[in-house]
């Protein structure tokens, strides 16, 4: 799987659990950048994300990642 991969998966995720269409993530994207994206539907993406990808995110993850980026080098990581 690559980075791209990755990104149109993420996509497609962010876009249903925020209901927007218009949503594209990257590298640099954090939470300020999608309206609705509170700590609520921070745990709704967390498990939309686990449920796409089929695996778990360690909560020490969850809490320290910075950004989408991050998020993405965990996906890949865990994918392999």
């Amino acid at each position: 799987m690559t980075r791209e991969d990755v990104y149109k998966r993420l996509d497609a995720v962010f876009q249903d659990v925020f209901d927007d269409d218009s949503v594209h993530v990257n590298d640099a994207t954090v939470a300020a950048d999608v309206d609705g994206w509170d700590s609520f539907e921070h745990i709704n993406l967390i498990v939309a994300i686990e449920k796409e990808f089929a695996f778990k995110i360690p909560m020490g993850k969850v809490v320290t990642m910075k950004n989408v980026g991050e998020m993405v080098d965990l996906i890949l990581k865990m994918g392999k």
